[in-house]
């Protein structure tokens, strides 16, 4: 259980649209298709309507301060079976760079790897009180793409199962980058939260709008608040 499985979900019903990729940019082919991760009916460049619309005010907001700059969309809906694919990617590739087999795992090891694997990943839950954040179509994982067309450096990698990911890991770190890397980090969530999403705690670039975290994170951060998600898991 995560802190914010205790919000209700009060489903509102509003639909999957299609992100407008020509607004933003975009990795293709999708980096968990190129695994062999399987969708469906909906790619991974779906969102519900009002977190779409939220996404272009951000894309604009981020272009008033910084022409020609785009927030590039890594991914956005993500039904249970790829998040389950992506777990059990996500602690192999684990292993693999232990330079250890599964098959050799001791209890302890196999407990610590699962523990890094899930400070990042959702458990692929099947429970509708319990939905992982992109499976509601309310998530979103995003960065930066300057106006020569680069990738701003946040200091790691989105997915990295390190201390790395923490949004604030590099504000008072002894790297030479370490104020350059927090900066970026922190454009990205000034211009994503002017939009009304929310920033995972532990992870600079996961944004959601309308789901348990977000209306956790809201009531957190005013305890007059008591919001509850409109959004549930769609299959």
């Amino acid at each position: 259980m995560r802190p914010y499985h205790h919000i209700p979900i009060v489903e509102c019903g509003e639909s999957l649209v299609a992100i407008p990729l020509e607004l933003f940019a975009v990795e293709s082919p999708h980096p968990y298709e190129k695994l062999g991760a399987t969708y469906g009916e909906y790619s991974p460049y779906f969102l519900r309507q009002t977190v779409v619309e939220n996404l272009i005010q951000a894309q604009n907001y981020l272009e008033s301060v910084h022409p020609n700059w785009l927030i590039q969309i890594f991914d956005g809906y993500r039904p249970v079976n790829v998040q389950q694919f992506m777990v059990d990617y996500s602690f192999a590739t684990a292993v693999k760079e232990r330079g250890l087999t599964e098959a050799e795992l001791s209890a302890i090891q196999r407990q610590e790897i699962w523990e890094a694997v899930y400070q990042i990943w959702a458990v692929p839950s099947l429970d509708e009180k319990t939905p992982p954040p992109h499976s509601t179509g309310a998530a979103v994982d995003v960065t930066l793409v300057d106006d020569a067309g680069l990738v701003v450096d946040m200091g790691s990698p989105i997915d990295e199962l390190s201390e790395r990911s923490h949004p604030n890991y590099y504000i008072n770190h002894p790297h030479p980058q370490a104020q350059h890397y927090h900066t970026n980090r922190q454009l990205l969530n000034d211009v994503m939260l002017k939009a009304g999403f929310q920033r995972n705690p532990k992870e600079w670039w996961h944004f959601c709008f309308g789901d348990q975290m977000w209306a956790w994170l809201n009531n957190q951060a005013n305890p007059a608040n008591n919001f509850t998600a409109r959004y549930g898991r769609i299959l």
